[in-house]
């Protein structure tokens, strides 16, 4: 398919009733494997077509309980099986996550994501989480939780309490996945998303790059993402951020185009999902991130740290979005009459 003929099947994607989600393997190989200009200019077309090309979501992300947790994740410094030095904690009062979440706010975050350290939360360990949900959705905040695993039942406890968005990541592709856990399958995380959507609550959904894949692994998660109907609200996109103690410390380094054309092919293909930088920022030149806003990224973790690793200062995000001519995006209205588990 030459780039001329691409551009012409994007178009008519982007103008359509609704996201393609019947994408093959091998389309999604000949959009990733563009000329990466080509790329760009696609995926900054599709991009205008769904959103305010100067506008970027900012969430803020927390974690209300550290480490200790089960699972064998190679790049997570929070399983039990290694040691990388990390504090733990378990659940944050009500009261400090309420403070955090007022923190966000005032510094122009839209979404407060909670992150718990649980290969899935037992009812009792739900009970707490489900307060701090209304709490912060009282603020005037969207809200997300990370959990892990969801149990039968739990997602639609959390849909009722008022939850905006879960988050679940597929981290990558499902060939690659057995070498990087071990304790979960890449089903399991399946599962979690349909429990999620058939409560009624939005998906979360990404992945993690840098791990030892290959690109054909890059393109089978980017394929599974875009086939899922409905297409996830938010798509992380992280690059690996390499903590000693883990398995992946010595990791070889993503190449930083490879990140680039990953972000400009998740936006062609899930053109109104809103695609976030998140973990690995702290690593990117500001030339690296303006690049990856061009490709079609639209959404950042907003504040100086991410559950337990490093982020750009607000600081440094408010001076490179003012260099950029970028503005933070709208809280979204919020309609007293929807019911919370409403689609």
């Amino acid at each position: 398919m030459s780039p001329a003929d691409n551009e012409i099947r994007i178009r008519g994607l982007a103008i359509g009733a609704r996201p393609r989600t019947d994408w093959t393997l091998d389309e999604v190989k000949a959009l990733f494997e563009l000329p990466l200009f080509d790329l760009l200019y696609a995926a900054q077309w599709v991009h205008r077509q769904h959103f305010d090309p100067n506008a970027v979501q900012c969430s803020t992300l927390l974690s209300i309980k550290t480490g200790a947790c089960p699972e064998d994740c190679a790049y997570c410094p929070q399983s039990i099986r290694f040691d990388t030095g990390i504090e733990t904690h378990d659940l944050m009062p009500l009261d400090e996550v309420r403070k955090a979440a007022e923190r966000a706010k005032a510094a122009g975050a839209t979404r407060f994501c909670m992150g718990a350290s649980y290969r899935g939360p037992k009812d009792w360990q739900l009970e707490p989480i489900l307060e701090m949900v209304r709490e912060v959705k009282a603020i005037g905040l969207e809200t997300c939780v990370t959990l892990g695993l969801l149990r039968e039942g739990q997602a639609e406890r959390l849909a009722e309490a008022g939850l905006d968005y879960y988050n679940h990541n597929l981290d990558t592709s499902e060939a690659f996945y057995p070498k990087i856990i071990t304790t979960r399958t890449f089903a399991d995380r399946l599962e979690t998303l349909r429990r999620v959507r058939a409560a009624g609550i939005k998906v979360c959904c990404g992945g993690i790059l840098g791990l030892g894949e290959s690109r054909e692994d890059r393109i089978s998660l980017l394929h599974v993402l875009a086939t899922l109907d409905p297409h996830p609200e938010s798509v992380p996109i992280n690059r690996l951020v390499r903590i000693p103690g883990t398995p992946l410390e010595n990791a070889t380094e993503l190449d930083s185009f490879e990140f680039v054309r990953t972000i400009a092919a998740a936006r062609v293909l899930m053109p109104a999902s809103h695609v976030r930088l998140s973990a690995g920022r702290t690593e990117f030149s500001e030339e690296m991130q303006a690049l990856c806003l061009l490709a079609g990224a639209n959404s950042m973790f907003y504040g100086e740290k991410l559950l337990t690793t490093a982020n750009p200062s607000t600081a440094d995000d408010d001076a490179l979005f003012a260099r950029l001519g970028l503005v933070r995006e709208s809280a979204p209205v919020r309609d007293e009459s929807r019911s919370a588990v409403a689609t």
